[in-house]
């Protein structure tokens, strides 16, 4: 995790510096305001990543001594090719469209809506990946 609080860090840094001078440049309020919110953001992130990198075991990419083979092994859980982010994104666009053409289609996506995340929800307590 040492890599990736470094990244935040350096982002804070960034935004610590560029902030001002666009006050500076541009006198402009609302931007500021932006670099000024997207500089804590950083900074609390890269606060969060360095105290859980303390609390943690070094993974072998923040080791020095480490070699190839220690990385080997189970990467982690990746999740099987699936038609339900289709279908919520197909609920999404109809319930976009209904202010348009009537209010009608706002309840229709809904209920296409309900369905598709209850079952995105629940795809792997079925079928071929059921637990």
């Amino acid at each position: 995790m040492k890599a990736e609080s470094w990244g935040a860090v350096v982002l804070a840094g960034f935004f610590l510096i560029v902030a001002p001078v666009y006050w500076f440049v541009s006198h402009e309020i609302i931007g500021t305001v932006a670099l000024l919110l997207s500089l804590a953001f950083c900074a609390m992130l890269a606060t969060y990543l360095t105290i859980q990198s303390r609390k943690i075991d070094p993974r072998p990419e923040d080791r020095k001594d480490a070699e190839i083979v220690d990385g080997a092994g189970e990467l982690g859980f990746f999740p099987s090719d699936s038609l339900w982010p289709f279908w919520s994104a197909l609920a999404v666009a109809v319930m976009a469209l209904g202010p348009v053409f009537g209010w009608w289609l706002t309840l229709l996506g809904a209920g296409i809506g309900i369905w598709a995340v209850t079952g995105w929800c629940y795809q792997y307590y079925r079928g071929h990946y059921q637990h």
